[in-house]
């Protein structure tokens, strides 16, 4: 979809499922809202919507920015910690590591 050729309005209501499509666990809506919308909210001389369009691009900065740490520091734990937890580490495994560890 070029932006370009879409009203102001539908920007916004867009902009508005992309940010709460994230909240349905797809914080890749967020990551797509971010880029997609950023010169629409900064960059482009000043429209009725691009406060609200703003918003809802830093806010999902914001959600992309906490889920990525939250899944980083699970994956660190998880990797770290795995061998310690013994067959509970595995059982939570998608797929179960063979061997010592």
């Amino acid at each position: 979809m070029n932006l370009e050729r879409v009203s102001n309005e539908d920007k916004l209501n867009l902009c508005r499922k992309y940010y709460l499509g994230g909240f349905a666990l797809l914080p890749f809506l967020w990551l797509v809202n971010t880029v997609w919308f950023f010169k629409e909210a900064f960059m482009k001389p000043q429209f009725n919507e691009q406060p609200q369009i703003k918003k809802y691009v830093k806010l999902s900065a914001l959600g992309l920015s906490v889920w990525v740490a939250a899944l980083t520091t699970w994956i660190t734990i998880y990797q770290t910690l795995r061998p310690e937890w013994g067959a509970m580490g595995d059982y939570i495994s998608f797929t179960l590591p063979l061997g010592v560890p």
